[in-house]
């Protein structure tokens, strides 16, 4: 069964690029509510710590890098089918094979520097909104 919350983050370069609005403004247009919503910058340490699971890959240490290099919106947001929505609505993870009119089509530059993340499964969407939100900042 599907669930009904993902986790986004709006990376630094799409910060960085002003496209904060158009991106919230893109989401709300598509239905997801927000559920939580913070504009922060994660540490090297935390940016480490919430791509754990990449450790062992060769692009580990330039996301971790990139992650911490400048302010980001992190989110949660809540629509039926929530997870696979907005998967659909961000696009592939390498811009140049994302679909016209994605997020990442419109706003990322690079497969390393793809504007925004999105959970890809009900459990990882609960596991990174428990990252980055406590119960008090959920509405």
């Amino acid at each position: 069964m599907a669930g009904n919350i993902t986790f986004t983050m709006i990376k630094p370069d799409a910060v960085k690029g002003g496209h904060i609005g158009s991106i919230l403004k893109m989401i709300c247009d598509a239905g997801f509510s927000i559920k939580a919503m913070k504009f922060t910058k994660l540490s090297a340490e935390k940016a480490g710590e919430f791509y754990a699971i990449h450790k062992e890959r060769p692009f580990y240490a330039e996301l971790v890098a990139f992650m911490s290099s400048g302010p980001i919106v992190a989110a949660i947001l809540a629509k039926e089918n929530a997870v696979t929505d907005f998967r659909t609505l961000i696009g592939a993870t390498n811009p140049a094979q994302a679909a016209p009119g994605t997020i990442r089509a419109l706003y990322a530059t690079n497969v390393g520097e793809n504007a925004i993340h999105g959970s890809d499964s009900d459990e990882n969407a609960k596991i990174e909104s428990d990252f980055h939100f406590a119960g008090t900042e959920r509405f």
